[in-house]
C-alpha cells in the first residue's frame, strides 16, 4: 500500500466581519430561505434520531423524476427514485443541500459537497425535504482535495476530508449564520449582526487532535461494496473499528485513524495484530445475541507533567469480569512505551455505551494527566475532557475573555454541565468563588481532586441533575455574577433556562457543541416564548464559533449574553 502524505501545513484565508461577502447574501441563496433552513435546523436538534440507511429499504430506481401536474405543485420524489442533482450547500451534520430542478423541492445528501454534480437515489421523506444516497459522482466539487485516510469514503466521521479546509471553514461559519437567524430567530437587518457574529476561529492542527477515540469490536464486519470482491476472502468477520455509516451493527475494521494522536495509532495496530489469535479465547459481542465478551476499545492520550511525553490510558470494555481472558492482550501492549495505564470497564447492559458499572485496574495507574491553561488534570477512563486539548487552550482563553472578570477576587462563577472542572478551575483564578453543578458522579470527583491538585480552595462542586431541578436550586450559592453554561448535544432543558431567567445574573456565556439547540436556548433567553409562559431578559451581544474537530461537521460555539438594563 502507498505511503499516506498527510499535509501538516495550510494557508488560511483570514475570515472578518467586512470581508465575508457570501454572508451578505445568504438571504438570496434560496427561493424559500427560511422554510428551508428552519426545517433542517429544527430537524437537527432532536439528536437521539438515528439515521436510516439506504440500503435498507431498497425499491426499484426509475431513471427519470416525473413531471409535476403544475408549476406551483410541490414535486415530491418517491422513494427508490434517481435524480440528477447539484449541492448548493452545506447543511448542518455537513449534508449536501440540493433541489429538484424543475420545482425547487429540498434534497439532503449525506457525502455530497457544493458544486458537485451527482446521480441521487431517494431513500425517504422527512418533512419538507427528503433524502436521498448518492449513487454516483457525475463532476467533482468545488474546492476538491484528495483525502489522505483511506477510510474516508467509507468511514462515518470525516465526512468532509475531501474538502479544503478553508471551504469546510466558510460552510461552517455559514451554518451557524443561518440557525442564529431562522431558529434563533435573530434578526440580520440589525445594524451590528455582522460584528455580532464573529469569523470562525481555525484550528491549527487538522489531524491527529483527537485525544479521545473509541472503537467497537463487532462479529459483525462491514465491507463497503466498491471492496468486497477483493475482501470477500477474509479469514472471518471479526471486526475492530467504528460503525459504519447507519448500521448500529456492523463495525469498519480500521488500522489507523488519522485524526487520533500517532501513538494511539501506533496502539490501535498492535490490538489488531493479536486479538483475533483463536488460542486466545476472545470473541467480540454480539448487539443481537448478546453473547461475546470484548465491547469497546477506548484509547485516550495525555502528557507527563514533567517530561511531556505522550500517556496513553487504555480501557478495554467488556461483558463480564474475566481478567484472565484479558491478560495476553495486556501483557503485550504494555510493553509499549507511551501505555501507562490499562483499565477494565465492565458493562453487563445490552446498551452501546462505554462507561461501565465497575472499573478494574489492570496495569499501571488509575488516571493519566494533561496540562490545561497551566493548570494540571487528572483524568480517569470515564471522565470527560476536551478531545483536542491544543484548540481547548484557544476554546477557554477566549470563555475566560469573554466572561469578562474584573481579576479582583470579587465575583462569584456557576458553572453548570461543570464535567471534570476544567472551565470553572481556569476562572477561579480570578473569582470570588466558583460553584458547579454535573450530573455525573465520577466527573465531580475528577473535579474535586484537579482542585486540589492545583491548590484550587474557592471553587465548589455539587453532584446534580441539572434537567431536574426544583424551586429549591439556587439557595445554596449566592446570585452569581457570571453564569457559564456548556450542556451537552440537547441543550438546557427549560427549567434550567426558566431558572435562569429568574436569577437574571449580569452575564451568561454559554459554550454549545450544537449550533441547532444552543439557537433554541438563546431565542427563550432573549426574546422568551408565549407559550412556555416566559418573558426573555437577555441580548445577545456575540457568536463565536470555533473549530474543533476538522473534516466533522461538529462545530463549537462561545455565546456572549449581558442581562438588559
Amino acid at each position: 500500500m502507498a505511503a499516506i502524505t498527510i499535509p501538516t501545513t495550510h494557508t488560511l484565508r483570514t475570515i472578518n466581519p467586512r470581508t465575508r461577502p457570501w454572508l451578505l447574501t445568504l438571504r438570496h441563496f434560496s427561493p424559500t430561505p427560511f422554510s428551508l433552513s428552519s426545517s433542517i435546523s429544527a430537524a437537527s436538534i432532536s439528536t437521539a434520531e438515528e439515521e436510516e440507511n439506504s440500503e435498507q429499504h431498497p425499491s426499484t430506481p426509475s431513471n427519470s423524476p416525473p413531471k409535476p401536474s403544475n408549476k406551483n405543485a410541490s414535486f415530491y420524489p418517491k422513494r427508490g427514485q434517481t435524480l440528477e442533482l447539484v449541492c448548493e450547500t452545506l447543511a448542518f451534520k455537513a449534508k449536501g443541500v440540493c433541489k429538484v430542478p424543475e420545482t425547487g423541492f429540498v434534497l439532503m445528501c449525506d457525502r455530497a459537497l457544493p458544486g458537485e454534480r451527482f446521480l441521487g437515489r431517494v431513500t425517504r421523506k422527512k418533512g419538507s425535504y427528503a433524502e436521498v444516497a448518492k449513487v454516483k459522482t457525475l463532476s467533482p466539487h468545488h474546492d476538491a482535495v484528495d483525502a489522505p485516510c483511506e477510510y474516508a469514503s467509507y468511514c462515518g466521521g470525516c465526512k468532509t476530508q475531501s474538502l479544503s479546509y478553508e471551504a469546510q471553514l466558510k460552510y461552517k461559519e455559514q451554518q451557524v449564520w443561518e440557525i442564529m437567524l431562522h431558529v434563533g430567530k435573530f434578526s440580520d437587518a440589525q445594524p451590528d449582526f455582522l460584528s455580532i457574529t464573529k469569523p470562525i476561529i481555525p484550528c491549527a492542527n487538522q489531524f491527529h487532535y483527537r485525544n479521545k477515540m473509541e472503537f467497537s469490536f463487532s462479529n459483525q464486519r462491514w465491507i463497503p461494496q466498491e471492496l468486497w470482491e477483493e475482501e470477500q476472502g477474509s479469514v472471518n468477520d471479526y471486526a475492530l473499528g467504528l460503525h459504519a455509516p447507519g448500521f448500529f451493527d456492523k463495525i469498519l475494521n480500521i488500522n489507523k485513524c488519522l485524526l487520533q494522536s500517532e501513538p494511539a495509532d501506533a496502539f490501535l495496530l498492535a490490538v489488531q495484530d493479536c486479538w483475533r489469535d483463536q488460542s486466545l479465547g476472545l470473541s467480540p459481542y454480539n448487539v443481537h445475541t448478546h453473547a461475546g465478551f470484548l465491547k469497546h476499545l477506548v484509547i485516550r492520550t495525555g502528557r507527563d507533567v514533567q517530561s511531556g511525553k505522550p500517556e496513553i490510558m487504555v480501557n478495554f470494555v467488556t461483558s463480564a469480569y474475566k481478567p484472565e481472558l484479558l491478560e495476553p492482550l495486556v501483557e503485550k501492549v504494555s510493553a509499549i512505551t507511551e501505555v501507562t495505564s490499562i483499565v477494565n470497564n465492565i458493562n453487563t447492559s445490552v446498551g452501546s455505551t462505554s462507561v461501565g458499572e465497575k472499573e478494574h485496574v489492570l496495569y499501571g495507574k488509575a488516571t493519566i494527566a494533561e496540562v490545561l491553561r497551566g493548570l494540571t488534570f487528572q483524568i480517569s477512563a470515564n471522565s470527560f475532557f476536551q478531545t483536542n486539548t491544543q484548540q481547548a487552550e484557544v476554546l477557554y482563553g477566549l470563555i475566560e475573555d469573554v466572561a469578562g472578570l474584573r481579576g479582583d477576587g470579587s465575583e462569584i462563577v456557576l458553572d453548570l454541565f461543570c464535567g471534570t472542572g476544567t472551565i470553572g478551575l481556569t476562572l477561579a483564578r480570578r473569582a470570588k468563588h466558583v460553584y458547579g453543578y454535573e450530573v455525573v458522579p465520577q466527573a465531580i470527583a475528577d473535579a474535586r481532586r484537579n482542585a486540589d491538585l492545583n491548590g484550587i480552595c474557592n471553587a465548589t462542586f455539587v453532584q446534580g441533575d441539572l434537567n431536574k431541578i426544583d424551586e429549591n436550586f439556587g439557595k445554596n450559592f449566592p446570585r452569581p455574577d457570571v453564569v457559564i453554561s456548556d450542556p451537552n448535544r440537547p441543550g438546557m432543558h427549560m427549567k434550567l433556562i426558566k431558572f435562569l431567567l429568574k436569577l437574571k445574573a449580569p452575564r451568561i456565556v454559554y459554550v454549545s457543541c450544537n449550533p441547532a439547540t444552543c439557537a433554541r436556548d438563546l431565542d427563550y433567553l432573549c426574546h422568551g416564548s408565549v407559550e412556555q409562559k416566559i418573558k426573555g431578559c437577555y441580548k445577545l451581544r456575540s457568536i463565536q464559533p470555533v473549530d474543533m474537530f476538522p473534516h466533522t461537521p461538529h462545530i463549537e460555539c462561545v455565546c456572549l449574553l449581558d442581562l438588559n438594563d
